[in-house]
């Protein structure tokens, strides 16, 4: 019973949230914003206005591949939201404005996000063979260490969901100020933020789950050598 809230429960949560982005995107991309503005020059246009004439603009592959990259200082947007005016792109697009106005800003959290990327890759590699060592050879001090791996991949997902939710309160207050969108596309963008931060807060709850259960197999095992 553990096993399965711990890890099927937050597994549903994420495809509910995959599943709730994707049909809000695909709802809101079929409307034209009022602006009649794509993406591509609404994203240049917030960039300039926040003083990041230096922050490079690329077309990237993929469907709601668009991010933020502060290594190379670069947007990148997918094909449909760089050339399409529509709802859907006001939204996103600010959104990715306001992770590079947080960058710019030297935000702490994000900041913090960045500098756990090296411990997240290396702890996310190791933490599995940990896991499968400890189950083979009945070692739940291997599970202990996976535990320790894995847990700077559950502090990356903790950190990450108030940088998200910071960049979408920065997307609504710069669309609303630039008058860049009416009530009604107001509403619609909000649910295609809201949308994005379910997944966010999917990826944590599923992270934390799959910890909580490594640490409960642990301590079951400690027992039976006790």
């Amino acid at each position: 019973m553990e096993w399965l809230i711990l890890t099927i429960g937050p597994l549903i949560l994420v495809f509910y949230a995959q599943h709730k982005v994707k049909s809000t995107y695909q709802r809101y991309a079929e409307e034209a914003n009022m602006a009649g503005v794509p993406g591509g020059v609404l994203a240049r246009r917030l960039l300039d206005l926040h003083g990041l004439r230096d922050v490079e603009l690329e077309v990237s592959e993929g469907q709601l591949s668009d991010h933020y990259d502060p290594t190379t200082r670069t947007l990148r947007l997918s094909p449909d939201v760089y050339s399409n005016p529509s709802v859907s792109a006001l939204g996103i697009v600010a959104h990715e404005v306001g992770h590079a106005v947080q960058h710019a800003r030297a935000y702490a959290p994000m900041q913090l996000r960045s500098s756990l990327v090296p411990a997240v890759n290396f702890g996310s590699s190791l933490a599995p063979l940990m896991f499968i060592a400890g189950f083979i050879f009945n070692l739940a001090g291997l599970i202990w260490v996976g535990v320790a791996f894995f847990s700077a991949a559950v502090l990356f997902h903790l950190v990450t969901l108030p940088v998200e939710l910071d960049a979408s309160n920065r997307a609504r207050a710069m669309l609303t100020a630039n008058g860049l969108v009416t009530p009604q596309e107001s509403d619609a963008t909000n649910a295609v933020l809201n949308a994005a931060a379910l997944t966010y807060l999917a990826a944590l709850v599923s992270a934390m789950g799959q910890l909580l259960h490594f640490v409960w197999v642990a301590v079951g095992m400690g027992n039976r050598d006790d």
